[in-house]
């Protein structure tokens, strides 16, 4: 096990030596309430700057990464980040500006900002696009705010239900719970589709909006979209399209013309800076224009040559966040548009759709397909069959960590059994894939030849088998050192 840096401390190791404060000590208590200042110096590891950066290099090579293994985790777009999309982002100009900076300073990124704004407008097919919220959860909270500030802008204060199906992106039913809806849900129908049929039971003067995904979570494409848009818009409601899938169907579908009022594009994901360990996100937040009124402010705006914060929309649901979204996700996301233009994100999203339906035809004979039909940009399993050898899911899950892949996202969507989701990206080549398919047929073998081995697993990782539900209802996330 990796020895922690405070067991390699030893007193009088240096790494470097800072420069006194610039304040003086007297003025401190000027400065800070006496409550607020140490009374002794803080207990910090005492080491080199030799073992510091072996210590936390070594560490970093304990997780698993993009950049290190593939990364089919469903539902999340682990693609590959271009290096030059970090390069971008930490010019100088760019990464040294502070968000007090006046907007004649700013041009510059102002215009990055308009400019993105312009370019999501078109592959969504919505107008009016906000860049404020942190990330697509943010994001959703922000579309569903829109939508009731609409409503009560038409007086129209009993539509407080929102329409979620059980194959909807896992977030959407505590978004709109949040925002002050109840949430009525849908069941799929038997092909994992939305059923026209469920979605008119509950329609009614009471509906604020239906909130899709699409593809949905189960990879498939909801076929009924035009129909599902005129019962939803016929009842007075709106569509809200959760972006989570947008990587499914960029230059090939825009979700603006099959009948969506308001979307969140996840840019941390889709436009290529994977989220895992928590962040950073990015998110846009793009609508039609008659709710354009009410979108966060301020809203990045141009006049003639210049651009601008525009604080002026007295509609508006207010920010929703302290400044103004996080400005390396959005350079990021700008330099992966440019760099693939309009055909190249058309062409991201079919290598998508080919990578998924390879592994789905390669896996499905010994796993359970619950959906025999051409998927997009994922597919889900199930473990059923393996199941019945008395090894879960979530034992799969585990081995494939030995064999250096991570896993798929495991029991999600509720709607299959022993779920495994699983999303390639574009970015992986076939040989990767083969890979990958080498790994899940082992393991398949080893449920018949070595259950044990499966259900115990994983056994060459840095941590071994955890207590999963003791780590959920008694998390330990503060680390003591010992006297």
């Amino acid at each position: 096990m990796e020895k922690l840096i405070y067991e390699k401390s030893q007193p009088g190791r240096r790494a470097q030596t800072l420069p006194k404060a610039g304040v003086p000590e007297a003025k401190l208590t000027d400065l800070l309430p006496a409550a607020a200042l140490r009374q002794e110096p803080p207990d910090l590891p005492e080491v080199s700057e030799l073992e510091a950066v072996r210590h936390f290099v070594r560490l970093s090579h304990l997780n698993h990464s993009i950049d290190t293994g593939f990364y089919p985790l469903g539902s999340c777009t682990m693609k590959y980040n271009p290096k030059v999309n970090d390069a971008m982002a930490a010019l100088d100009g760019f990464r040294e500006l502070h968000p007090h900076q006046t907007e004649d300073q700013i041009q510059g990124a102002l215009e990055l900002l308009w400019n993105l704004q312009e370019a999501i407008a078109e592959i969504v097919g919505l107008p009016a696009v906000s860049l404020q919220p942190a990330a697509g959860a943010h994001g959703e909270f922000t579309g569903l705010l829109i939508i009731k500030k609409y409503f009560e802008s038409q007086n129209d204060l009993k539509r407080t239900k929102v329409i979620v199906p059980d194959t909807a992106h896992g977030t959407n039913p505590a978004t709109a719970a949040l925002a002050g809806f109840e949430v009525i849900e849908i069941k799929s129908n038997e092909r994992g589709l939305v059923d026209p049929a469920a979605l008119k039971a509950v329609l009614g003067p009471d509906v604020a909006a239906i909130m899709l995904t699409n593809p949905n979570t189960l990879g498939l494409f909801e076929e009924e979209i035009q129909l599902i848009q005129t019962l939803v818009h016929e009842a007075g409601g709106l569509l809200y399209y959760d972006g989570a899938n947008l990587n499914a169907i960029m230059g090939l579908v825009r979700p603006g013309d099959t009948g969506f009022d308001v979307c969140h594009l996840n840019l941390h994901r889709t436009f290529s800076t994977p989220h895992g360990g928590g962040g950073p996100g990015g998110c846009a937040v793009a609508v039609r224009p008659k709710l354009e009124p009410f979108l966060p402010v301020p809203v990045v705006s141009k006049a003639a040559d210049r651009f601008y914060f525009d604080h002026d929309r007295p509609q508006s649901v207010g920010k929703v966040k302290g400044f103004y979204g996080n400005f390396g996700i959005l350079v990021r996301a700008y330099t992966y548009i440019l760099a693939h233009g309009g055909p190249g994100l058309k062409q991201v999203s079919r290598d998508a759709i080919l990578n998924a339906n390879y592994l789905k035809e390669r896996l499905k004979r010994n796993f359970n397909l619950p959906h025999e039909r051409p998927c997009m940009h994922e597919f889900v399993l199930s473990g059923v069959w393996q199941k019945d050898r008395g090894v879960s899911t979530t034992n799969l899950a585990k081995r494939i960590l030995d064999y250096g892949a991570h896993a798929p996202t495991v029991y999600f969507p509720l709607v299959v059994p022993e779920a495994m989701m699983i999303e390639p990206t574009e970015t992986e080549s076939k040989q990767t894939l083969d890979e990958f398919v080498d790994i899940m047929l082992k393991i398949d073998q080893e449920t018949k030849d070595s259950p044990d081995l499966v259900r115990n697993a994983p056994h060459n990782t840095p941590v071994g088998r955890l207590d999963e539900a003791l780590a959920a209802r008694k998390p330990n996330l503060r680390w003591s050192r010992s006297k």
